[in-house]
């Protein structure tokens, strides 16, 4: 069942109609106060005419009437009439023609005639000394046409206040389709296959588009990663079958073989190359799963330093033995927030490189170092390096420089290196020639 008020323009109407809804309850309380303080007015008004009237008449009911008639003949009663009865109820003096009350006080409504015209006067009854009674009465007019100029005013803003709410309400239920509508094409677009458009901007900087930012960044990282599937495919398929036709070759021979050595030579060197397989394999299953990685699953605070140190001191036998000269320089107390495992497969993966794929003789420096936010880890040789087209694309899956084509390798050692820093929100580069030099860049933590 549809619900409007879930729609923009039912929620903007119904906002409006609860402004609306306020000012007319505003209304109704600014009324009764200024209604009742006109009332408190006439009342004022007509007690202090009546205490003058009784001071000015202190020598009893014919002073009083003199005084009403001084009034008339001044013409000074303005909204105010009067009416005196003696106790027998006949009239004395006044011009107010309606009856006098018999209980003395306040009376709201009191019924008189004037010019032929029915009307109504808010009354003061006093019982005089000798039980006459003085009526001084004022005209509600002024009360009833002040309430009708309120109730004016108030509908006016009400009805104004309803009439903006829902133009308010339409403006902005178009402005909203019009903005969801272009996004609704450009994902429909995207649905249909076309993977290169984006949400539209408009460059106000609005809620929008800091939602079509948002998409469009999420479309980049979806289109970052179909990419890099479609490129692992293809790398896969290219860089999968010398291997596999190896292997292949390998059954063939000892399928054919009509010996048993032959037969078991050839079965040896299919073993090896199903285990070369298997190794590529495990390394690409390694890599998706770090590219998979959140970023702080199972991430702990742990020394960087002595990491780097472990590892280092765990390969310099073999780099002695290779003819390698390794070079430290490894800052102390740098902390960093990852995991240990995978910087681990970093550092080695880095360290890998360097014994194998440069000549004995080699310098291998090894530096860590850090500034406010990042400890910078190098491993870098003064090796035969790479070709400058070769370096742009070292840290994607299969690349190998060309001096390394005839090295032991499956071209994935940097791929990992890169996954591994990206997990860790950190950064990583090359080094400029001469020789061959990685940096990776990851944010440091606690500092103990």
């Amino acid at each position: 069942m549809a619900r409007p008020w879930r729609s923009t323009f039912g929620l903007v109407a119904l906002v409006a109609f609860c402004f609306a809804l306020a000012t007319l309850v505003i209304g109704v309380v600014a009324y009764e106060v200024t209604h009742e303080a006109l009332e408190i007015q006439l009342d004022h008004r007509v007690a202090i005419e009546t205490r003058a009237l009784i001071d000015e008449g202190d020598d009893g009911p014919a002073g009083v009437a003199a005084a009403i008639r001084r009034r008339e003949a001044a013409r000074s009663t303005a909204s105010l009439d009067y009416l005196l009865v003696d106790p027998s109820g006949r009239r004395v003096a006044g011009p107010l023609d309606a009856t006098a009350p018999i209980t003395p006080g306040y009376l709201e409504f009191l019924h008189y005639r004037r010019d032929g015209e029915q009307r109504i006067a808010q009354a003061l009854t006093t019982r005089l000394p000798d039980n006459s009674r003085l009526v001084v009465a004022a005209d509600r007019g002024v009360i009833d046409e002040m309430d009708a100029t309120l109730l004016k005013l108030f509908a006016g803003a009400f009805g104004l206040m309803l009439l903006l709410g829902i133009g308010a309400a339409w403006l902005v239920g178009a402005v909203t389709r019009a903005r969801l509508s272009r996004i609704d094409r450009t994902a429909l677009a995207i649905i249909d296959g076309d993977l290169a458009r984006r949400m539209p901007l408009t460059g106000a900087g609005d809620e929008f588009d800091r939602v079509a930012t948002t998409l469009n960044r999420m479309l980049d990282r979806i289109g970052g990663l179909m990419d890099n599937l479609r490129q692992v495919s293809s790398d896969v398929a290219h860089d999968l079958r010398t291997p596999l036709t190896r292997l292949h070759n390998r059954l063939d021979e000892a399928l054919s073989a009509r010996t048993g050595d032959d037969k078991r030579q050839a079965i040896e060197a299919a073993a090896q190359q199903s285990r070369e397989l298997l190794d590529i394999f495990a390394a690409l299953l390694r890599i998706a799963e770090v590219e998979a990685l959140s970023p702080c699953d199972h991430f702990q605070d742990l020394p960087l330093d002595q990491l780097v140190e472990e590892l280092v001191e765990t390969y310099r036998p073999d780099m002695e033995v290779s003819g390698h000269r390794l070079v430290t320089a490894i800052a102390p107390a740098i902390w960093t927030t990852g995991d240990r495992r995978l910087l681990q497969q970093l550092i080695t993966n880095l360290l890998d490189n360097a014994l194998r794929h440069t000549p004995p003789g080699t310098t291998v420096r090894v530096a860590l170092e850090r500034d406010d936010a990042f400890a910078r880890l190098t491993v870098a040789d003064d090796g035969h390096g790479v070709a400058p087209e070769d370096a742009t694309r070292l840290f994607q899956r299969f690349a190998r420089a060309e001096a390394s084509r005839s090295s032991e390798g499956h071209g994935l050692g940097l791929a990992l290196v890169a996954a591994v820093a990206t997990a860790h929100r950190g950064m990583f580069s090359l080094l400029p020639s001469p020789g061959f030099g990685v940096v990776v860049e990851i944010p440091v933590g606690k500092t103990l």
